[in-house]
């Protein structure tokens, strides 16, 4: 490759990745806005607790379940269709959600947007796995997965200044537009890069997607994701509420505490697909420089997390819980970074798609365990041991169980 070609293949991989990063904050700042919103949805629409339970929770089912068949879709239509009509979908879901006059109207809304946000990740392991070389492919999913702690560091401020101005209701309208403004410019400025070995390939039929479910490291990737996942959507759905219920810190003052630990989530994924390129340059294989990081990250989070139980004092909590996301961002980065370095090369998007569902299942968990564990005790210390030990699970999976790449079988 000449000098001229090595410039614009960089330009190509640098504008893929903002492209990536763009779809994810949007992707990430759509599905909080509920979040955000909560009371004056719920005042509005005269909601009660239970409701408002239902209707947050109707996202994360959507986006589990959708995530085998959108996976797979991604390696048969190809990143660009597939996430162009995914963001228009999701784009049109929260600008409905605007127009909702009920909790059943709303619940669809939210549906909608998380069949439409399923396929960011397994496109974003798929585009990685295409447009950057082995040694390279860390880093790049650590920016794509950055979007994950990025998107919610910034959702609370944006939004309230949107509900603030115009109301709820034009706020997710005005978010609803926003998406698809950054669809148009997925559309037309990315570009697929089918690699040799795809080309080859060609597309897995039904036969060698039975295979991927036929190997073992795919279903210890999925069950290792799972305390991932669940530690990931504990600090995600009940950190609020430990500042508030644990730590007695007040309603306003929550609000800034809580946005730091995510903003170490973003250094964190960074640091993680850093420290994955850096590995495989040392000589290790391409899983093993995956999985050590997956599983000192994972540790590293249980460990901080346990730290939080007796903190001493707020600002020695809010440390121990901005370590523990770090660390678990750091494993996230590796974990997605695994699955396009141990997926064929034509089944990326299936093996994403798989492995998020493990995740997913223990994140849907995450809230619920949390949920009853705090309303039994009164308080975070059995929820937040708990954590520590599902996330402690997750890494021994992926520490003993995850050792060579997926293989594809015809099944006998």
């Amino acid at each position: 490759m000449g000098a001229g070609e090595a410039r614009g293949l960089r330009r190509r991989q640098g504008l893929t990745l903002g492209l990536l990063l763009l779809a994810g904050v949007t992707n990430y700042t759509d599905r909080v806005a509920l979040s955000v919103a909560n009371p004056l949805i719920r005042a509005d629409l005269h909601l009660d607790a239970a409701q408002m339970g239902l209707l947050l929770s109707a996202f994360i089912w959507a986006y589990a379940l959708a995530q085998l068949p959108t996976g797979a879709l991604v390696d048969r239509l190809g990143p660009r269709r597939l996430l162009t009509v995914a963001m228009l979908l999701w784009s049109a879901a929260q600008a409905a959600a605007g127009l909702a006059g009920n909790a059943a109207q709303f619940a669809v809304a939210r549906i909608a947007l998380g069949v439409g946000e399923a396929p960011q990740f397994p496109v974003g392991a798929t585009v990685v796995r295409s447009w950057f070389a082995p040694r390279q492919r860390g880093l790049a999913t650590g920016v794509f997965n950055s979007a994950s702690t990025l998107g919610p560091a910034l959702a609370p401020p944006l939004v309230t200044a949107l509900m603030l101005a115009f109301g709820w209701r034009v706020a997710f309208a005005l978010m609803g537009a926003a998406g698809l403004v950054v669809a148009g410019l997925w559309a037309g400025l990315y570009r697929e890069r089918r690699t040799p070995a795809a080309r080859v390939a060609g597309p897995l039929g039904v036969t060698g997607r039975r295979g991927l479910f036929a190997s073992p490291t795919l279903w210890a990737m999925m069950l290792g994701n799972a305390g991932s996942g669940y530690m990931n959507w504990f600090y995600a759905a009940w950190l609020p509420g430990f500042l508030e219920i644990q730590r007695h810190v007040s309603v306003p003052k929550t609000g800034w505490l809580a946005a730091i630990p995510f903003a170490f989530g973003v250094l964190g994924s960074l640091t993680g697909g850093w420290l994955c390129d850096r590995l495989a340059r040392a000589g290790l294989s391409p899983v093993l420089s995956r999985k050590l990081p997956i599983v000192a990250g994972m540790l590293a989070g249980a460990a901080f997390t346990g730290l939080a139980i007796g903190a001493a004092s707020d600002v020695w909590a809010v440390s121990a819980v901005s370590a523990a996301i770090f660390a678990s961002n750091l494993a996230g980065a590796a974990i997605w970074a695994l699955a396009s370095t141990a997926a064929p090369a034509d089944a990326v998007g299936a093996v994403g798609g798989a492995q998020n569902f493990g995740g997913l299942v223990g994140g849907a968990i995450a809230p619920i365990v949390t949920g009853y564990l705090v309303q039994a005790s009164g308080g975070f210390v059995a929820a937040l041991a708990t954590t520590a030990a599902v996330a402690s699970g997750g890494a021994l999976v992926y520490l003993f169980a995850v050792r060579r790449p997926i293989g594809v079988s015809p099944p006998r």
